[in-house]
């Protein structure tokens, strides 16, 4: 080496310059291993963040009620005269007790002080039956024992004496004061419904062994408010029971006639000039006796609380005969001690109980929810009622007291049997996994299973999986091994710009062009998967036959673009068979044959449209992961396989697979990952139902679509709300999970073929 060169060396690695330029370059090192720590933990701390704020919104449905002594004061009135019923407003500032004499005593729920204290207008007459006609409106009804019935509601009126709030009970009879005739004697069992142009009375008068129906018609009057009753149609049918309660449920067609053991007659009354008895059955089990029946709110569902401290749920299934039978669903176990009362929830499906053993329960019917217990008295409890928001009640004691309580019962419908299991909702004729979160009716069942949303999900990325990974997968290889370089950069590019695709313009057509298209061609899409590839080896075997030099003008490499007009030809013609085949093999309608001669039900978007829709969505991601890990696989691995005297498929099946396994795998979790995270596609191409089906001509609701779809409409903070939130965070989990078991196995597979 001469002088000079000795001579820059030096100057290019002493002295103050080079120290300065390694300094700087210290710095970035520095600079950019901060950078990258901090950007990670910053990652890492963001993703946490989201699962915290998934879990603060998720975490108070599974929270318990809880329930807080407000106060107790003496039962308002005379002890002695039995309670029929309370009434609480939603303030939970005053309230109403009606007696068994008759009497109406309104008082302060914070002391007991009476507000007012009247008597019904039943003229010095008896009351013999008492029936709740509708909870939710505050109507109630009485009967006497000269035959006549008295219907009362109960409401509150509001004054700001002082600009302070004064709440006062107010009862009205909107069918006048004067009770209304109905029956030759006195009124043993009462039951009715009021509906908008309809009233339906059911009673049982002493001494008979006949329950009478009677139907009357409303009619408003146009110069005042008053409603006046015609009686429209009456009949009645014989019963061998000895009624304790009658029932008549929502509807006005399904009558209930228990005995004091349990003997129950269920009627029907469609005509009610012609009553029949549907069905008799035992409501009990072994020795039990029934100690208070009464309806959950929708007037549906029949709860029996008995003597064993059981309380069961029946209402009417349809049976495979087509046919209404009143059928036990559920049970809730209270303890040892007899139910002395139950009082439902005014908006929800829940109820409380007391008991003998002076407990207060609190029950969900359709989460089998037990909420919470309050032991009130060591002594039987009487009469309880919950107020209109549930967010309170009051409980008589066999010593004289009302015990006034607080509730803080926000997500009482929402359990894990709820979330994951099969549960019998009302309606339905057998349990069921169903989402279905809001309706038009006050007193609707939510219904907020997740299971049916994550089969959806799994259904949706499984058949676009199915449709994507052959394709994707096998473009890369050939694209990355066989390819020559030139073509590659032309195909790579290409196939890599499809993901810019916005996936609401790939959504929008295959909801609305796809889907049409594909039911009236439904032949031709399956002729495609037999047609075109039989069509590529026809024409693989046609190309070996033309002459050496005009296939030796083409380059190996370049040939899979002469495939590309085959395909499109082979594709048509397939789609041109439809009619031919459906007139051949399907009279003439495909979907008419799959329908009813082969039973399978057919939607237009369905999961086959997903597939072929979200499937050409995920071909891209797949593509380009898998192409990058075939075509970085060393050179000097595959010279050295093809030096041995190994086949190109030899090489790449042998060598270069195994090789770039890690990476392949990769790219098929990530491409499952967005099919498991897509949503737009999935929201206007697949219907949008939830059902719990691998029929490949149905369609399926996702998480993230059904977040899409009712997040908007949730009310903040509802049970509907965090079910979505929770939903999320399933989603979460499951991208979490997954996703961290491929790459546990990518892990173990770049070990296991990192040697060679």
């Amino acid at each position: 080496m001469s002088s000079a060169v000795d001579s820059a060396l030096d100057k290019a690695l002493k002295g103050p310059g080079f120290e300065r330029r390694i300094a700087r370059r210290n710095l970035k090192d520095r600079l950019s291993r901060y950078g990258v720590t901090f950007g990670g933990i910053g990652v890492i701390f963001s993703v946490l963040l989201i699962m915290f704020f998934l879990v603060y919104v998720v975490l108070p449905l599974f929270v318990p009620a809880s329930v807080h002594k407000q106060g107790s004061f003496a039962i308002p009135g005379q002890v002695a005269d039995k309670s029929l019923y309370y009434g609480v407003d939603e303030y939970q500032s005053s309230a109403v007790r009606f007696t068994e004499s008759g009497k109406m005593i309104g008082f302060n729920m914070e002391n007991g002080q009476i507000a007012f204290e009247d008597m019904l207008p039943i003229e010095g007459h008896k009351i013999t039956a008492f029936t709740i006609v509708n909870e939710i409106q505050n109507e109630i009804a009485f009967g006497l024992d000269d035959g006549r019935l008295l219907i009362a509601k109960y409401g509150y009126k509001v004054t700001y004496p002082n600009d302070k709030r004064t709440i006062t009970p107010n009862i009205t009879f909107p069918y006048g004061e004067e009770p209304m005739e109905i029956a030759d004697g006195e009124i043993t069992h009462l039951a009715m419904r009021d509906g908008e142009s309809e009233m339906k009375i059911a009673y049982q008068a002493s001494g008979s062994n006949e329950l009478h129906v009677k139907l009357f018609s409303k009619t408003e009057s146009m110069l005042s408010d008053t409603i006046t009753l015609e009686e429209d149609s009456s009949g009645s049918v014989a019963s061998d029971i000895q009624a304790k309660w009658l029932l008549l449920d929502g509807s006005g067609r399904n009558l209930y006639a228990v005995d004091e053991q349990g003997k129950t007659g269920y009627f029907n009354l469609s005509d009610p000039e012609s009553p029949e008895l549907q069905q008799t059955l035992s409501l009990m089990k072994g020795d039990e006796k029934p100690t208070v029946v009464r309806f959950l709110l929708g007037d549906y569902s029949l709860m029996v609380g008995t003597d064993h401290g059981q309380v069961y749920q029946w209402f009417p299934v349809r049976n495979a005969n087509n046919v209404f039978e009143l059928t036990y669903i559920r049970s809730f176990d209270t303890g040892s001690s007899a139910i002395k009362s139950i009082a439902i929830e005014k908006n929800r499906k829940g109820f409380a109980i007391t008991d003998a053993a002076g407990q207060f329960q609190l029950f969900h019917s359709t989460a089998e929810r037990h909420l919470n217990t309050q032991q009130v008295s060591d002594k039987a409890l009487g009469l309880t009622i919950l107020a209109p928001r549930a967010n309170g009640a009051i409980v008589e004691t066999s010593d004289g007291q009302l015990v006034h309580y607080e509730i803080d019962n926000e997500h009482p419908d929402v359990s894990f049997s709820s979330l994951w299991g099969k549960v019998w909702y009302e309606g339905y004729e057998e349990p069921s996994f169903t989402w279905q979160s809001s309706s038009a009716s006050a007193d609707f069942e939510p219904k907020f299973s997740l299971t049916p949303l994550t089969f959806g999900t799994i259904k949706a990325a499984l058949y676009s999986m199915l449709f994507a990974v052959p394709i994707a997968i096998l473009a890369a290889i050939y694209t990355a091994f066989f390819m020559d370089k030139s073509t590659r950069q032309w195909v790579k590019p290409s196939v890599e710009l499809i993901e810019a695709l916005p996936t609401v313009i790939l959504g929008f057509l295959a909801g609305l062009w796809l889907a049409p298209y594909m039911e009236s061609h439904l032949p031709g899409f399956f002729a495609i998967f037999i047609v075109v590839p039989f069509g590529i080896i026809l024409f693989g075997y046609g190309w070996t036959k033309v002459p050496k030099v005009i296939r030796q003008k083409i380059p190996v490499g370049r040939r899979a673009v002469l495939m590309i007009p085959v395909v499109i030809f082979l594709g048509w013609f397939a789609l041109q068979l439809s009619t031919p085949l459906e007139n051949a093999l399907f009279g003439g309608d495909m979907r008419h044959w799959l329908t009813y001669s082969a039973g399978i039900d057919f939607d237009q978007r369905n999961a086959m449209v997903i597939g072929f829709a979200m499937g050409f969505a995920l071909i891209p991601t797949i593509f380009s992961v898998a192409e990058d890990a075939i075509y970085n696989v060393p050179s000097y691995l595959v010279n050295g396989s093809l030096a041995l005297g190994a086949s190109g498929w030899q090489t790449m099946v042998g060598v270069v697979l195994p090789t770039a396994s890690p990476g392949i795998f990769s790219a098929i979790m990530l491409g499952f990952g967005r099919g498991v995270g897509e949503t737009m596609i999935v929201l206007m191409a697949s219907g949008n139902t939830p059902l719990m089906s691998v029929n490949l001509f149905e369609g399926m609701r996702t998480l993230s679509a059904n977040l899409a779809v009712e997040m908007a409409e949730a009310e903040v903070a509802s049970s509907h709300y965090r079910v979505l939130f929770l939903a999320g965070l399933v989603l979460f989990i499951f991208t979490f999970v997954f996703n961290t078991l491929a790459e546990v196995v990518r892990q173990r597979m770049r070990r296991k073929y990192g040697s060679l």
